[in-house]
């Protein structure tokens, strides 16, 4: 499925019937793929539409990051708060 969706993403010029043929052969239904494909075109389209506008990320986005979305140095700042013992809230 994850192969489906990126290619569908980067190279959807590249897609062929063969892509959704493995998907039913991974036991995914007709109905599921659609599911598949509409969610990922959704995605690509609504980043496209807040690309083209210039629509910042809100905060909240930015400070919840993937890790491996962040620059090396947030990287080692991150791992090394999260080694750090939290207070107990009981």
């Amino acid at each position: 499925m994850l192969t489906y969706a990126v290619k569908l993403t980067r190279v959807p010029w590249e897609m062929v019937e063969a892509d959704v043929i493995a998907l039913r052969d991974a036991g995914f239904s007709d109905a599921d793929i659609l599911d598949i494909n509409q969610i990922t075109g959704y995605y690509a389209y609504v980043n496209r539409l807040a690309d083209g506008l210039g629509v910042s990320m809100e905060a909240f986005w930015e400070e919840n990051k993937p890790r491996h979305a962040l620059t090396r140095k947030q990287q080692i700042l991150w791992s090394m708060n999260s080694c750090r013992r939290k207070p107990s809230k009981f």
